[in-house]
């Protein structure tokens, strides 16, 4: 009774005032993800045994209700709701629930193929089963292992034309820690758990072959257990700002330079971006360029087809979760001495909030880099030189899903462009073998021999990045400038040259393309022209390329067919943010970016998204072992024709900083 009047009292007294303070694009706060989960466990929902929350996040306004909102920000922003995905008897439940009137607006049971993020509870469950179940143990034993050494991890299985509704299930699998920590490059091979989830029991096992363990020597990468003989070591380099950072932080929205953006945390997308604008001093006026941008899906499928691996096709983000995965930032080393931090939370298996500590990194970033310069030595007698530091803001999250790490960062500079960078880095993951040198390889490995008995398996990444880019307005268009080769009419010695020939894309197939060729990617406003009458826009100057080369039948294909090309252009739609679909474990690629454009809808003069993946073939190499230098990747979005002219060619001279001479001449 007690705890149901303090929820009425935070009802009537705390949520008025909160709502006011707010942004309406804020990610729900510790005390909302309770407010939350109570009123749906305080339900007619509180019947249902075992029930476990999945996903719980903000459940945005209408875009129009935003906008309007923003051109008077001092009024009472939208009433707060949150968007709910929940397991109870075997079954997914969505929730829209009223933070505001205390109440859930709507539920309903999904029905479709594919099943919500797993959780973190549920995952440990799932992997505390096998250590009291008799035939692990007996494997365990036979191999000669200490069980007290033994890591489980759960791995998703996928889906391969099942016809029957599939069950909720994954796979746990087992690496030793027995003398290093570094478990993803020793696997104990030939054990497999099959769980189902819902009713957390083992539904099937298998012990299908006896591999040598790989060594623990050679595997250590801590640096207090490092010995000589070392790398080369460099002096210390920061970055000094006197008089503090540029950037101003308010709640979740910074402001930097002429940039204005919003700052949120989700479960699923981890860092989201919203309402980037920048402010042009031609007009006078803030101008928006990004709506919201996020990573959407990050696919890795591995390549190796055999019974113990073939499944290994992860939609990391719609199955682990890229925020339920990021890690807290370390101070100097993950981001730099002039960063600040901000925290994130989420909701728990049981709807109690949790928080991730420094979850996001902002910084602002100076490497020696040249925003412009030009030395002029053409006019007699006089030598001009006029050169600019480029200095930019970085927003930094780190993802750490199983062995591999993603550091992911938005960087916005001075002249409008925003760029994403992704650096992977972390630990291969390795298959033991019987081989210890190339000399007795005879068959297709599917990878690399990194070490002896370790087997570093080939696969892929693919970054699908969300961008609701608003040039001037939502209405937007998409043009494709196809660089052509030209004769010339023979006036002149000059046999050839090259043109831009612009496409106007009207429909979604036509807008499915591939970067490899030298093409321009435009995103431009039609109804708004500079004044020399060029459309304003900007430009996509995409990140690596990597056509994916499964079968566009196979199963994992169909579930990834987001990276079949590298950029599509969508209508704007709401409930369109998951590349995978919004159910992604065990889908049945029913629900993907793929299938949405399939219905060739228009998207000319009409507010559009742009969807960009990023992808890598990952061969991999013994310099990546035991544990891989960062490879990095990434695009740019660029201004084309949005100014009138360089948006930051009135910027000032640097004043000089007295700090102590570098000198590099040896004494």
């Amino acid at each position: 009774m007690a705890s149901t009047l303090t929820l009425m009292f935070f009802l009537l007294f705390f949520l008025p005032i909160s709502s006011i303070l707010s942004h309406p694009l804020d990610p729900l706060t510790p005390f909302e993800i309770k407010l939350v989960t109570s009123i749906i466990k305080g339900s007619g929902v509180s019947s249902l045994a075992n029930l476990t929350f999945q996903y719980v996040g903000l459940n945005e306004p209408s875009k129009s209700t935003i906008l309007l909102w923003l051109s008077n920000p001092t009024k009472k922003p939208p009433p707060r709701r949150a968007f709910v995905i929940a397991r109870a008897h075997e079954k997914s439940y969505e929730f829209i629930v009223s933070l505001a009137r205390g109440s859930i607006l709507s539920q309903r049971i999904y029905n479709g193929t594919g099943f919500p993020l797993l959780n973190l509870e549920e995952q440990s469950a799932a992997n505390a089963l096998p250590y009291k179940y008799s035939p692990f143990i007996n494997s365990i034993k036979k191999r000669g292992l200490d069980i007290n050494d033994v890591v489980a991890s759960v791995f998703t299985v996928g889906w391969y034309g099942e016809k029957s509704k599939s069950r909720r299930v994954v796979k746990v699998l087992f690496f030793y820690k027995g003398g290093s920590p570094n478990v993803w490059v020793r696997p104990i091979e030939g054990i497999a758990v099959l769980v189902d989830l819902d009713k957390m029991e083992i539904v099937k096992y298998s012990d299908s072959q006896v591999v040598p363990l790989p060594k623990a020597e050679g595997t250590e990468y801590r640096g207090s257990k490092m010995s000589p003989p070392y790398a080369a070591e460099t002096k210390p380099i920061t970055v000094v700002q006197p008089h503090g950072p540029s950037f101003k932080i308010n709640g979740h929205t910074i402001s930097w330079a002429d940039w204005n953006l919003h700052l949120a945390f989700d479960v699923r997308a981890g860092l989201v971006i919203s309402l980037a604008s920048i402010f042009d001093s031609n007009e006078g006026k803030h101008r928006r360029v990004v709506y919201k941008s996020h990573v959407s899906e990050l696919f890795v499928p591995y390549m190796e087809p055999t019974e113990e691996w073939y499944y290994r096709t992860f939609l990391d983000a719609g199955e682990f979760g890229l925020g339920l995965s990021a890690v807290a930032l370390q101070h100097q080393t993950d981001c730099p001495a002039n960063a600040v931090f901000m925290d994130g939370y989420y909701a728990n298996q049981d709807g109690e909030p949790v928080e991730v500590s420094n979850v996001f990194c902002v910084f602002e970033r100076y490497a020696g880099d040249i925003a412009w310069r030009h030395t002029e030595s053409a006019i007699s007698g006089e030598v001009i030189t006029e050169v600019r530091p480029a200095v930019s803001l970085v927003i930094r999250m780190v993802s750490t899903i199983g062995n591999y790490d993603y550091i992911m960062d938005w960087e916005f500079k001075k002249s409008g462009s925003i760029k994403f960078g992704v650096g992977l880095t972390g630990i291969l993951q390795a298959k033991a073998s019987t081989y210890t040198h190339t000399d007795q390889v005879k068959e297709d490995l599917y990878g690399t021999l990194v070490t002896e008995n370790t087997i570093a398996i080939n696969h892929d990444h693919y970054l699908t990045i969300y961008l609701d880019l608003d040039m001037d307005g939502e209405k937007n268009s998409f043009v494709k400038a196809k660089m052509t080769r030209m004769r010339t009419d023979g006036s002149t010695p000059r046999k050839s040259y090259w043109t831009l020939i612009r496409e106007l894309v009207k429909t979604e197939l036509d807008a499915r393309v591939w970067t490899d060729k030298p093409n321009e990617i435009l995103i431009v406003n039609p109804n708004k022209l500079t004044k020399i009458g060029n459309q304003v826009g900007y430009r996509l100057i995409p990140g690596p390329a990597a056509v994916p080369l499964l079968l566009e039948d196979d199963y994992p294909q169909i579930r990834g067919a987001f990276s079949n090309y590298n950029v599509w252009v969508t209508p704007y739609n709401k409930s369109e943010r998951w590349a995978g679909g919004l159910y992604a474990d065990r889908s049945h690629g029913d629900d993907t970016l793929f299938t949405w454009t399939n219905r060739n809808r228009d998207i000319h003069d009409r507010d559009i998204v742009l969807w960009h993946t990023i992808g890598f073939h990952h061969s991999p190499s013994q310099d990546e072992f035991p544990v891989m230098p960062t490879l990095n990747g990434g695009f740019e979005l660029r201004p084309s024709n949005f100014f009138e002219s360089n948006p930051i060619l009135n910027t000032r001279p640097p004043k000089p900083i007295d700090l102590p001479t570098c000198n590099a001449t040896t004494p």
